[in-house]
């Protein structure tokens, strides 16, 4: 009797361990992972629009952070830029190609809407300046409009950015689509 138990025992810790499959290593300061999926809190999904990459919040390293994965090459996408030491991460969304990622981050006590862009690696906090609070914003396919949740009036209402015809679409056929690559180059 006692022989099965720990036999099970056994068995599901070795399942455990396959599912969790987490290596982790130093670069630049900064830790990548392995595997996708971890022991440690992985929550708030995000797909790009042509399913390569993923972009979620996780407390792997004792800290909130954002993290992007690359499903074709099945490695993490270095955000050095992104790295807030104090900020609460949440809410990813993911352009088409992952050209650009949305997120709302609390660093001093009230949430804003913050907007990279990972060709140029500029870091826009679109909501500076903006009265009342903000949450949830995702992103259009093309990078133009960015949608969030506003309690701006004393309700939560849905209020939509656009940030203007002049910017630089995040296509199939755009730079950061091109720019990336091929694995057979790598």
């Amino acid at each position: 009797m006692i022989w099965r138990w720990c036999r099970a025992i056994a068995i599901g810790l070795f399942s455990l361990l396959l599912m969790v499959g987490c290596t982790a290593m130093a670069i630049d300061g900064s830790v990548a992972y392995g595997a996708l999926n971890s022991g440690a809190t992985d929550e708030q999904p995000a797909l790009s629009g042509d399913g390569r990459f993923l972009a979620f919040v996780s407390d792997r390293d004792g800290q909130n952070q954002l993290l992007i994965y690359d499903l074709r090459r099945r490695s993490y996408e270095n955000l050095l830029d992104l790295k807030r030491s104090r900020a609460i991460v949440q809410s990813p969304g993911l352009s088409y190609t992952g050209r650009y990622i949305v997120y709302s981050a609390n660093e001093s006590g009230r949430p804003d809407i913050f907007l990279y862009d990972r060709l140029t690696r500029r870091l826009e906090m679109l909501t500076r300046g903006y009265r009342g609070w903000v949450r949830n914003p995702s992103i259009s396919p093309d990078g133009r409009y960015i949608t969030f949740e506003s309690a701006r009036n004393g309700q939560w209402d849905i209020e939509i950015f656009d940030r203007g015809p002049n910017i630089e679409p995040d296509t199939v056929d755009s730079r950061f689509a091109v720019a990336e690559p091929s694995p057979s180059e790598e």
